[in-house]
Parts: C-alpha cells; structure tokens; sequence
C-alpha cells in the first residue's frame, strides 16, 4: 500500500461485537462462550499482525480455536433435513472433528478473502444479514437458539457494517489477520449454533451457500497450489480478487463484485427456505453482475492477455500478477 495503514482493526471489531452481545444478548445463553472464543483468537492473531507467525503456528491457534468451541459446549450434533421435517443425521463421534473442520475451515476461507479492501469485511456483512432472515423467517418466536442466532448474527452485521465505512477502498484501516480470524470463528460459531441445534430450520445448506465464495476460493486455491507443487498455505496471486484485478477491475469493482455475489448466493438460499421472492431478486442481480462484467471486459479489450473472457478463472499466478502489472497495479 502507498503509506503506512494500521492493521489491528480486528480488535475494533471484536469490541463492537462483544459490547452488542452484552448489551442486546441478555437471553443468549451462549455469548459469554463466543464472546470468549472470539476474544482469544482475535488476541492470537493480532500477536501474528505484529511478528508474523509461521503458517504452521497459525494452524495451530486456528485448530486452538476450534477446540475451545468445541470444549465449550458448541459442536454439531446433527444435519437436519428440510425436505423431511424431523429427519436427522446423527454425527455421533464426529461432532466434534467435524465442528473443529468446519471452524478452521472459516477462518481459512475469510482470512484468504482479505486481499482487498472492504472485500472479507462486506462479504461477511451480507452472510450474517442471510443467516439472520433465515432464522427469523423459520424459527419462529425470538427465544432459545432463536435469540442466540438472531442477536448474534446481528451483532456481526453491525460491526462489521461499521468497520466496512474505514476499510472500503483506499482503507484507512486493515483488519489484518486479527479481524479476519475473529469473522471467521463468530460466523462459523453462529452456523454451527444453527445448524446443530435446528433440525430443519437452518440446516448446513443456507451457510454453504451463502459462504459460496469464500469456501470455493479457498478449495480452488488448495487444488491451485497443489498442482503447482508448493505448499498449501504458500501465499500466491491466484484468488478470486487477483483474477478480478487482473481483470481490469478496480478495487471497489471488485469488492462491488463480491457483494453482489454473495448477495445473490444469499438470495437463493433463502429462496429455499421460505424467502421465495428474493429469488427474482438474486435473478436480476445475476443478470446485472454479467453484463457489467461483459461491458467492463470489452471497454478493456474484451480479454485478458487477448485471451477470451471465459479463459480468466483459468490463467496462471504469474499470468494474472504480470497483467496487473502493465494497468499499473501491485499483487497483493
């Protein structure tokens, strides 16, 4: 970046979070255990922020983290089934593996979105905004794990809406690792808080869809290294923003972009669960983020590296930091 940015506004974030949780989740009875697992790794990672801890070292505090969740109570149990109310997918033994995956797996998948301003922050926004209309649209009255998933899905959304107005581009604030562990471990705990403890009405399906992006990201980026014979958590310029900024787009585009995905990913999950009319929105949104994209390729040529626009997805690391490089950008 051109001049000197803080990087600890993952410590702001938490703050938000946990001061909500204690003014608005008096009938949450799990806050003090996610406000104390978030405030944990947030202290963890913010270390990392300043001394730059091996890759391995931060498994281990992710891991930490997911184990912390686990011991405290919070696991997933079961899979509900909406197709057959009442149906349930007992996990058994591997709950608990299963939930410490699924953790380590948020972390991962939000801390690699954090490549470009305002990108993790908004993205995460818009998933807490679907996790919190399903919940309200299928549960019923505000108590039990009602509350728990409402209050705090909409503790996360509103910090995360707060430090959006600092981070969009050009930020004035990172929210470095801290902050992007912190917003995988809350949105991961609220999932896990849904769908283990709700037969029906948030099964696994609403947080995949809607963490559609971040959790492909992640999964191209693991096949990415692997065929390249580095290791898995070698940092590289392939991920979604790089190609996107490769692209020709510019940093809020791409942050735009990213929105209007997740908005429409969101959309459809809460199609399936009873928000039939958001459907023809997630339609027209659809149809809005192609022809911008077609518009925005053409008036740069129509290609990258005068390859055909569906080749982007496809073009190497060094293809994609080499482009960005003669429109005058840096990879990340």
């Amino acid at each position: 970046h051109d001049e000197p940015t803080p990087r600890l506004g993952g410590i702001a974030m938490f703050a938000g979070f946990a001061i909500a949780l204690a003014v608005f989740g008096s009938g949450v009875e799990e806050r003090w255990a996610v406000v104390a697992v978030t405030a944990a790794i947030t202290v963890a990672m913010a270390v990392d922020d300043v001394l730059r801890l091996p890759p391995w070292t931060k498994l281990v505090i992710e891991t930490g983290a997911g184990v912390m969740v686990v011991a405290l109570g919070i696991t997933i149990s079961f899979f509900g089934f909406h197709s057959h109310p009442g149906s349930v997918l007992d996990l058994g033994l591997l709950a608990a593996p299963v939930t410490v995956v699924w953790l380590v797996g948020m972390q991962v998948s939000i801390n690699l979105l954090d490549g470009v301003d305002g990108v993790a922050s908004g993205v995460v926004a818009i998933v807490s905004g679907v996790l919190l209309l399903a919940a309200i649209n299928r549960l019923g009255p505000i108590e039990g794990i009602q509350n728990s998933v409402i209050v705090m899905s909409g503790a996360l959304m509103g910090c995360c809406f707060g430090f959006l107005f600092w981070n969009v581009a050009p930020a004035r604030v990172f929210m470095g690792d801290s902050g992007s562990h912190f917003l995988g471990v809350a949105v991961g705990t609220i999932t896990v808080l849904g769908v283990a403890k709700v037969a029906v009405a948030l099964t696994i399906v609403v947080p995949l869809l809607s963490l559609g992006l971040p959790i492909g990201d992640t999964a191209f980026a693991i096949v990415r290294r692997r065929r390249a014979g580095t290791g898995i958590a070698a940092p590289d310029a392939g991920h979604l923003h790089h190609r996107l900024l490769a692209l020709g787009l510019s940093p809020r585009e791409t942050a735009l972009a990213f929105y209007l995905a997740t908005t429409i990913l969101g959309c459809i999950a809460l199609g399936i669960f009873g928000h039939r009319k958001v459907l023809a929105i997630a339609a027209v949104l659809l149809v809005v983020v192609l022809v911008a994209l077609v518009r925005r390729s053409r008036r740069r040529g129509g290609n990258l590296e005068g390859r055909p626009l569906r080749h982007w997805l496809l073009v190497s690391d060094r293809e994609a930091v080499a482009s960005r490089a003669r429109r005058g950008g840096e990879a990340d």
